[in-house]
């Protein structure tokens, strides 16, 4: 591996740039507190990290796929074909879920690779890939349902998105919450480790690690592999919480890039945690959660989504404007 590469590594570290956006997630946890009298026990919290734990999950893979140079804008239409699948294939058949729910992580790890294959082999750019991707699932899942979807999911699919147990002092403690921590520690530790570091130096600088012997296109297909995987998961959860619905993805896509990038993850790759990318998915959440208690029109959320991508993408074009003028100085 060659100096830089090296260097980039060293640079890496796991709760890079988690502190303003964890300040400002405890600002709008205070504002909770205040506002809504729910949040005046743990169980209201719990609740909140119970309808975060799907945009969470999204989160960690997004950032696989940012942080290395991508985009994965496929991942809110693959959550709606998933739940679609599970809901025909159940068809209430208690039974089936042993099988449906591997099936589910292997079609979303299928089209993470489609995704990544296409953009690294034939050099097409994710945003168009995944664009594309967009449209094949959204046009597929029409299809097949007619814009109603049959079929229902299972009482043991759905208990792990809405169902949990209870704790002393705490309520009820979410399985969704337990399913989310466990990808916390699993995504710390991979970034600990070589391939995700390595993730983050593509991002950062792609030619020093060509130099220095990295697998560019493998590394960066497992990406995308990562963030289908993170998809299915996503929506098995959110099919247990909401049910059903030709809906239930719409517009996660651009939610999760929003919260990745409000976690100061820059959008272009090389700079940014995984850790920070969920504190900025369950900052989003609590937002949105405040703006809904507040009496804020719904319509609003968009509007805050796009200013925060602009702003990052501002945000990032001057960082490298910066770094020019320095270097030719």
């Amino acid at each position: 591996m060659s100096e830089a590469t090296t260097t980039t590594s060293r640079r890496i570290k796991l709760a890079d740039g988690t502190g303003p956006v964890l300040a400002v997630l405890a600002v709008l946890l205070i504002a909770l507190a205040f506002v809504g009298p729910a949040y005046s026990e743990p169980s209201g919290y719990l609740a909140l990290l119970k309808r975060a734990a799907p945009l969470m999950i999204l989160a960690i893979g997004q950032y696989f796929v940012i942080v290395s140079g991508g985009f994965d804008l496929s991942v809110g239409s693959l959550v709606t074909a998933e739940v679609v699948i599970a809901a025909r294939l159940l068809d209430g058949d208690e039974a089936a879920t042993l099988w449906v729910i591997p099936l589910l992580l292997c079609t979303g790890a299928l089209v993470g690779l489609v995704n990544g294959l296409i953009t690294t082999r034939l050099l097409v750019p994710s945003f168009i890939v995944t664009l594309g991707m967009l449209l094949v699932l959204d046009g597929a899942v029409f299809l097949w349902t007619g814009g109603s979807p049959r079929g229902a999911l299972t009482e043991a699919f759905r208990v792990v998105g809405r169902e949990g147990f209870e704790v002393p002092l705490l309520g009820q403690l979410p399985w969704s919450v337990l399913v989310l921590a466990a990808l916390v520690v699993a995504a710390v530790v991979f970034m600990r480790r070589g391939t995700g570091r390595m993730l983050v130096a593509i991002g950062d600088n792609e030619t020093s690690v060509r130099l220095g012997g990295g697998k560019v296109e493998r590394l960066r297909t497992l990406a995308f592999v990562l963030s289908g995987v993170s998809a299915a998961i996503a929506a098995i959860l959110l099919g247990g919480f909401a049910g059903v619905s030709a809906q239930v993805g719409d517009g996660l896509e651009f939610r999760v890039i929003t919260a990745v990038v409000l976690g100061g993850v820059v959008l272009g790759g090389g700079r940014g945690s995984v850790v920070a990318a969920m504190a900025g998915a369950l900052t989003l959440e609590a937002l949105f959660s405040l703006l809904n208690l507040l009496g804020v029109a719904g319509g609003l959320e968009s509007a805050v989504q796009g200013v925060i991508i602009i702003a990052a993408v501002a945000y990032a074009a001057a960082g490298r404007i910066s770094f020019r003028t320095r270097r030719s100085t």
